[in-house]
This record gives structure tokens, C-alpha cells and sequence, in this order.
């Protein structure tokens, strides 16, 4: 049941999208809902593009009529995780209280803002997120595939953020989403496992979105199996009782160790055969056959059992659907428990080390111009290095905290002609007089015709500044004045802080996961240190 709300709660929307067609769709049903005074639409809609490399801008159609803006920021491909932070953390500037998370291949029925407003009303201060409804269509002339089936099995998910608001003080409380989290999967219940122990409570709400089965291939369930390695970082975090706690339903990998345990067995048996039988050792090269015979005959029975648990539910003969199906279902449940026991061994390997999130900060990395010095265009004379204001403290600062230090620089007039690397070497030696010395130094010396992976915003600099620090990148944090800065840090897994001077654009401080007014700000809010003015929240570290 759900009642009309006795006062508006303000809303932000972040779609993470690899720029799929349905995105216009999902921003069209959008634009379409009824919104007034007491079921307001959102502040602004924040739409992150996480195509990976260079790519074009996002061409996206939104109605003059509606009284929201829709801006893009880029994601860089690093999954939808990051991408949610990114969106979230840019989002937060317009003042929204929630920020309500959709999948880019949703649609929203009529009323869906009006339900969102009555679900976000009814939260009392202790609701740290409200869950969306999910349905999906499914055929209803025939039975639906494997596919069809693991798409609406997200009807009875727990926190899918295909529809889910969060509070943003919750998301700032445990810093968002985990990052490590490379794909759509895991990375939702995780971050309700870590909201929950926070304090927070989560709910289901009473609106409904449509998620549509979308194309795939025949071996998508093949691929999906990469998920296993999720499942081992959820283990790594939350413990060996993680699917209790996420209430995540359990599969069925015991089974596919099995397999490939009576594969094992068979590959084993016939290899031992062959050795035997060249020896001359028949009595024991019997031995081995009968052993992999037996191997042979266990895969056999769990790969056909697996096969026909898949089936079961599936397009019945006759229907047109069934022999593809079949088809499918036999190539995959072959190779399935194989997939899946390596990518769950992968994961364990991988994440054997992994500790929670977020991540501590292990080195900062500095823009010079701008940032740590004022600003002279194409400068080749160290008589004219002048600290900006609190430079010296800020630098100090971060060492004095044990931390790492190293400065990233776009030096341009090299490939312009306009300065040699020698002139440019003589000035950075004239900072590094200032303000001592420095763990890495990274300039780029090409033009931005050049088209080169290391000036910024590019992330060559920030990982090669990472790799000789012998830190990782999202253990870095960069501090810069201009957006360029910031995509430089976001395109490489490391967190950012902007610090706006004049020449910083609008649109580049609106963007910025995190701003601060001044560079000792910046630093304290990377240190967690006050400074006497707001510090950056922990959670808005970019």
C-alpha cells in the first residue's frame, strides 16, 4: 500500500551506460513521467559513459519541456562500480538527498517518479536505501530459454541496482561502491552488506521499472561465468556465510567442481594408461583405463544431469525455440563447470590479499602548474616558480603522514618548440628546491596533436607515476586545477581532488567527484585531517 508523502525528499539519477540504444529509451520514459510539487522529478540526471578509449560524445535527446538537466561525464570503462561512484559523487553537487540508481536498459512505466517520490517520503531517517520492483517479460507462447530465466531471476534479487536509491549521506559513509567489483554483478549486494553494518536499514519500495530480456549470443552464459571471481572477492570480504548475510541464493558450484574433479580424473586415468602401456606395464595400464573409464562415465552423468536441470524448465519440443536451445544448452553445460572453477580459482588467487574498501591512500600526486606553482604559460625560467598559497604546508603535510609524493605535469612547449626539456628540468629542479623532493616525477613533453597515452587527461602519467612508486593506482590520489586533472585520475583507477583557479570551466568543477577551495583543503581531505572549513567527505574521494 502506499501513501501520498507528507514532505518531498530531493533526488539525483545516475544510468552508468556502455552506450546501448536502450539508453534512449530509458531517458525517454524518463522525460515522459508525471511530476508536481509533491512528486517531484529529479534535481538532474547524471548519465556516465563508461565506453572504454577515445571515444564520441554520447548523442542523447532529452524534451526542452522537462524541468531536469541531463549531463554526461565519461566513466572510462572501468566497470559499472567506478562508474556509479562517478556519477553519484558528481551528482551529489546539485544537493539531492538520494541518488537514484537505474540501469541504462530499463524502462519506467507511468508513475514510476510518483512511486519513487511516495518510497523516498516514507523512509524514515534510519532507511538507508529503497529498492525499485522489477519485472521482466517473458514470452508467453512458449516456455522461456536459460537466458530468459537467468534475466528474471532479477525479480527476486536483493538490492539490484537496476532501480535502487540509496541516501547519499549512506553512500558516503562507506565511501560507495567497491571498485574492485569489475562487472554488473556482486557489486550491488556488497554495497548493502557495508551500508547495513554502517547502521542503515534497506527496504523494497512499492515502484515498478520493466527490464526487458536484451539479445544475446549463444554463449552469454558461458561468459557470465567470469562472476565466479566476484563470488571469491565477496568470500575475501564478508566472510565464508557472505550468500546469508547478502541474501543471495546459493548455485549449484559444488556440482561443477565435481565435473571437473571426474574430468580430472578421466584426463589422469589416460594419461597414466598411455606411460603404463609404453613401459609395458599392462596390468597397470588396465588399472589406469578402468580408473579414467570411470571418470569418463562421472563427467558424463553430471554434465548430462546439468544439461537436463537446464533443459527442464526450457522451449519443449515442437517449439521453434527448442532446437536452438538445445544446441546452446548442450555446448555450454559442457564447458561450464570448467569456466566457472577456474574463474572461482582465479578470483581466490587474485583477491587472496584484498582488504576492505576503500582502499588507503598510499601517494599523492600533484599537477605543478596551477596547482603547486602560480601558473606562468610555457615557463623555462626558474626565477619566475612562485608557490601558490599553502603549497609548502600541503606538501609537507602529506609527507609528515607517510605518504608517498610525486607530480604529474602536461609540459606541452617541448613538442611546441617553445621550451627545451633542459629549461623545463631547471624549473622542476626550482620546485623541487621549494618544496623538497619528490618520490617520481612524470611529465609529458608532447603536443596534444601528438594524440600520446601520457598527457593528461590521458592516464599514462598517473600509472607510470603508480608503478614507480610501487603502489597501486587506486591507492593514488591526484590533486590538480583543471578537469583535465581529474579525467587523468578517473581514466586510471586512482581518486582525484580538484582545486578550481580562474581558469578552472564550470562544467569541469560540476563534473569533479571532489572539489576543495584550496590546496590545504584538498590535502586534509585526503588525509581525513580538519582544516577548520568543510573537508571533501571520505566517500566523494574521486
Amino acid at each position: 500500500m502506499t501513501t501520498a508523502p507528507t514532505e518531498t525528499a530531493t533526488y539525483a539519477v545516475v544510468i552508468p551506460s556502455v552506450g546501448r540504444p536502450t539508453l534512449q529509451w530509458l531517458l525517454d520514459t524518463l522525460s515522459a513521467q508525471d511530476v508536481d510539487a509533491r512528486h517531484p522529478g529529479p534535481l538532474e540526471v547524471v548519465v556516465v559513459d563508461d565506453r572504454r578509449g577515445d571515444v564520441a560524445p554520447l548523442q542523447l535527446t532529452v524534451p526542452d519541456t522537462v524541468a531536469w538537466t541531463v549531463r554526461t561525464v565519461r566513466g572510462y570503462g572501468r566497470g559499472p562500480a567506478a562508474a556509479r561512484n562517478r556519477g553519484w559523487r558528481a551528482a551529489r553537487r546539485s544537493g539531492a538527498e538520494w541518488i537514484a540508481f537505474l540501469d541504462d536498459d530499463v524502462e519506467l512505466p507511468a508513475g514510476w517518479a510518483q512511486r519513487l517520490a511516495e518510497d523516498l517520503a516514507a523512509c524514515g531517517p534510519e532507511i538507508g536505501a529503497t529498492q525499485g520492483r522489477i519485472d521482466v517479460p517473458l514470452p508467453d507462447t512458449r516456455r522461456p530459454t536459460d537466458w530468459e530465466r537467468n534475466t528474471a531471476s532479477l525479480q527476486d534479487a536483493d538490492w539490484a541496482t537496476a532501480d535502487m536509491a540509496y541516501r547519499v549521506a549512506a553512500l558516503e559513509a562507506v565511501s560507495g561502491f567497491d571498485e574492485r567489483f569489475p562487472r554488473a554483478y556482486r557489486e550491488d549486494a556488497d554495497l548493502a552488506l557495508r551500508v547495513r553494518r554502517a547502521g542503515w536499514q534497506l527496504v523494497r519500495g512499492e515502484r515498478r521499472i520493466t527490464h526487458p530480456v536484451r539479445p544475446a549470443d549463444d554463449l552469454v552464459s558461458l561468459r557470465v561465468q567470469a562472476g565466479n571471481a566476484d563470488d571469491a572477492l565477496m568470500r575475501r570480504l564478508h566472510g565464508p556465510d557472505w550468500r546469508a548475510a547478502a541474501e543471495a541464493p546459493r548455485g549449484g558450484f559444488a556440482w561443477h567442481v565435481a565435473t571437473v574433479g571426474a574430468l580430472g580424473v578421466t584426463a589422469a586415468g589416460a594419461a597414466t594408461a598411455a606411460g603404463a602401456a609404453a613401459l609395458g606395464r599392462r596390468s597397470g595400464a588396465r588399472t589406469a583405463l578402468a580408473a579414467a573409464g570411470t571418470g569418463a562415465a562421472a563427467w558424463g552423468w553430471l554434465t548430462g544431469r546439468f544439461l537436463m536441470l537446464r533443459m527442464g524448465p526450457g522451449p519443449r519440443p515442437g517449439d521453434p525455440e527448442f532446437l536452438p536451445e538445445l544446441s546452446r544448452m548442450t555446448r555450454t553445460s559442457a564447458a561450464i563447470p570448467v569456466a566457472a572453477v577456474r574463474h572461482k580459482l582465479r578470483g581466490r588467487w587474485r583477491h587472496r590479499g584484498t582488504g576492505p574498501w576503500p582502499v588507503p591512500v598510499r601517494a599523492v600526486l600533484f599537477d605543478r602548474d596551477g596547482t603547486l606553482v602560480h601558473d606562468v604559460p610555457y615557463n623555462g625560467d626558474p626565477a619566475k616558480v612562485e608557490l601558490v598559497p599553502g603549497a609548502e604546508e600541503a606538501v609537507a603535510a602529506v609527507r609528515a603522514a607517510g605518504l608517498a609524493v610525486g607530480v604529474v605535469s602536461n609540459q606541452s612547449g617541448i613538442g611546441r618548440g617553445l621550451l627545451t626539456r633542459a629549461q623545463v628540468d631547471a624549473v622542476n629542479a626550482r620546485v623541487a628546491e621549494l618544496l623538497g623532493p619528490f618520490d617520481t616525477w612524470q611529465l609529458c613533453p608532447h603536443a596534444p596533436e601528438d594524440r600520446c597515452a601520457c598527457r593528461k587527461p590521458s592516464p599514462g602519467m598517473v600509472l607510470a607515476a603508480a608503478a614507480e612508486l610501487g603502489v597501486q593506482p587506486a591507492e593514488c590520489v591526484l590533486i590538480g586545477d583543471i578537469g583535465a586533472d581529474v579525467e587523468a585520475a578517473q581514466a586510471a583507477g586512482a581518486r582525484s581532488v580538484l582545486v578550481p583557479t580562474p581558469v578552472t570551466r564550470e562544467e569541469e568543477v560540476a563534473a569533479a567527484p571532489a572539489v576543495a577551495a584550496t590546496l590545504t583543503e584538498a590535502v586534509a581531505s585526503v588525509l581525513g585531517t580538519p582544516t577548520g572549513r568543510p573537508a571533501v567527505p571520505a566517500g566523494a574521494r574521486g
